[in-house]
């Protein structure tokens, strides 16, 4: 699932180390990676921050490492046993945590996400500016010295043609803000996309278009409506001079053809946008159709399939040199992990919190070192509401949810499955707040009262004769496996909730997250995953709102639509708060879902290599990969 876009969550179960983790795709949804997932408004862990090294007190930006010198030495890293799939990862087919890891290391963008969630400027790429809240309007300046690897400078027209893939035919009509007919992002008969990009933040929002001139390094972006996570959608561009080259067409063509509307034209370059910049045949692209703009080039790497990809310096970049002049991101199978890096065939790893994995590492002694810290990513367990599941309301409806939540023994589940990693761990209550930020008591108070804290066979029993559901009903738990994590959160749900009258019957299956899978097609009565993320204000729009993308379990409330609608429409913050608290009663009130816990974060690593920071987005430790070297 997809990380890049601004203002989604990660599902977790197909992207992750572990199947057990997710993140923040930026456009409204979430992205699964196996074991965890976001919220959308979350915010880290500033404590952390202060223990790592190279960075100031309470600082969660990357450190300021001053004037460097690239070390001729290599460093490994593995995110997974997944292979790296080609130069462009904002596909929906290519939108991976996997992916992402890699090709971040190779493209830069206005801003990237701190440790806690923050949104720090990239001022080595360039500079923005709020110029007008009403209408929204930023003003975006890219820096002189920002080129791509190939020496063709980094312009507005890269973040026009940014644009023009993901717009679908209404959103391009007449080009940028004009009004004759054009369908630069439909296929030829006006209908659907021919761009596969797995975002349409820029275009839905924008439907205008970026302002500025051919070739110039400012442009302004006007927003249709305030919307609260702007900052996000400009992410990274592709190289708009590549893709008009590689698709017959000279640059200035492509750009003034977007500017007319001129969607026959455009639509020429969208072979090579979905399938230029991938490497089904697992060999090194040719390095003129992917040149960098980050730290780390592909020019001069080596791709060895199946076992790893070596990134090297980007000659041409920009900003500082990165510290290490080879970065090696090993295919491994996360179960591998940490014996690996007890031999040195990798050496920062971020395995799955488990009360094994730390002991481990804690064992390995002094020559390894040991991180931990809260993720933003959150377990959960959602109902279905769909005609077929118990849950609906033509079946057991409210009563048996409530019945079903009041035997969920998730106290029992944080202690002996979290709180030996964490033990400061506790029951998480909301799905927009996490337990570490300041805003979660407050809004706690006024959207739940505690009612399932604790579990209670007798209201349960209660509850679920007053559903009218027949004694031993089975209740299908759905999850990505294996994941001995979920398997046993399943069985310890499965030894409560059956004295209440329920069946648990664990479907945890490989396929759980993948196209036609049983959370795609609603086989299951409680779906268990995670969403994960970087402190995005909206993202959750899509998994609560009546036939939200994400929204699997078909939940459905006016209240909710309403409350997202009013949070996704203004940029103030207070607005946000008080329709979140609506959002989260109602959540309760209805039972969309149960939440559980808040994840727990490994890192362990070579203690001879500096600045290895903890991060509790999406972004994962890599995040600054560009910064380690060996003391």
């Amino acid at each position: 699932m997809a990380i890049v876009a601004a203002g989604a969550l990660v599902l977790t179960g197909c992207t992750s180390d572990s199947g057990d983790t997710g993140g923040d795709n930026g456009d409204g949804g979430a992205e699964q990676t196996g074991d965890t997932g976001d919220t959308g408004d979350a915010t880290g862990d500033e404590d952390q921050a202060t223990e790592t090294e190279g960075a100031a007190a309470g600082d969660t930006a990357k450190p300021d490492l001053g004037d460097i010198e690239t070390q001729d030495d290599e460093i490994y890293y593995s995110v997974g046993q997944d292979e790296w799939s080609g130069f462009n990862a904002a596909l929906s087919s290519t939108n991976s945590v996997y992916n992402s890891v890699i090709n971040d290391r190779m493209q830069d963008s206005f801003w990237y996400w701190g440790t806690d969630g923050t949104i720090y400027p990239n001022e080595d790429f360039g500079t923005y500016e709020l110029v007008s809240e009403d209408p929204l309007t930023i003003e975006y300046t890219i820096s002189d010295e920002a080129v791509w690897e190939d020496g063709t400078p980094i312009t507005y027209d890269d973040f026009l043609y940014k644009w023009a893939t993901q717009n679908p035919a209404s959103l391009f009509s007449g080009g940028v803000g004009g009004d004759d007919e054009g369908e630069a992002g439909s296929d030829e008969d006006g209908e659907g996309a021919v761009f596969d990009s797995v975002s349409d933040s820029f275009a839905r929002y924008v439907s205008e278009g970026p302002q500025g001139e051919p070739g110039g390094k400012t442009f302004t972006v006007e927003y249709d409506e305030p919307y609260p996570d702007w900052e996000l959608v400009m992410d990274y561009a592709f190289p708009a001079h590549v893709a008009a080259r590689e698709s017959g067409l000279e640059p200035e063509e492509l750009t003034q053809a977007i500017l007319d509307g001129d969607g026959d034209t455009v639509r020429q370059t969208a072979e090579f946008y979905n399938t230029g910049w991938l490497s089904p045949d697992q060999q090194l692209p040719d390095p003129s159709i992917v040149p960098s703009n980050g730290p780390y080039s592909l020019d001069g790497a080596t791709w060895d399939a199946g076992q790893y990809i070596t990134l090297v310096p980007n000659e041409n970049y920009y900003g500082p040199p990165p510290a290490t002049a080879r970065l090696t991101f090993r295919f491994a199978a996360p179960e591998t992990h940490v014996q690996a890096l007890q031999n040195g065939d990798i050496n920062i790893i971020e395995p799955q919190a488990t009360v094994d994995t730390v002991q481990q590492i804690e064992n390995m002694g002094d020559q390894f070192t040991l991180k931990t810290g809260d993720e933003m990513t959150w377990e959960h367990l959602d109902f279905n509401f769909a005609e077929t599941s118990a849950f609906s309301e033509q079946n057991g409806g409210l009563a048996a949810r409530e019945a079903f939540a009041l035997c969920v023994p998730r106290q029992q589940i944080i202690d002996n499955l979290i709180a030996p990693i964490n033990p400061e761990a506790e029951v998480m209550n909301l799905r927009e707040y996490f337990p570490f930020q300041d805003e979660y008591d407050e809004v706690v108070q006024e959207a739940y009262d505690g009612r399932y804290d604790e579990v209670d066979i007798e209201a349960a029993k209660e509850k679920f004769a007053e559903s009218g559901l027949e004694e031993g009903v089975d209740i299908r738990i759905g999850y990505s496996a294996p994941n001995q994590r979920r398997t046993d959160e399943v069985s310890l749900i499965k030894s409560s909730c059956d004295q209440v009258g329920f069946n648990i019957v664990d479907t945890g299956a490989e396929d759980f997250f993948q196209p036609g899978g049983a959370l795609e097609v609603g086989d299951f009565e409680v779906a268990l995953f995670a969403w994960a993320g970087s402190g995005q204000i909206s993202s959750g729009q899509p998994i609560y709102e009546t036939g939200g993308t994400q929204n699997y379990g078909q939940f459905s409330s006016e209240t909710v639509d309403q409350a997202w609608e009013k949070v996704s429409s203004t940029v103030d913050p207070e607005v946000h708060l008080e329709q979140k608290k609506i959002i989260e009663k109602e959540l309760w009130d209805q039972l969309y879902g149960i939440p559980v816990f808040a994840f727990p974060g490994v890192v362990a690593h070579d203690a001879s290599i500096e600045n290895v920071i903890f991060n509790a987005t999406q972004t994962q430790v890599a995040w600054n990969a560009e910064q380690w070297m060996r003391q």
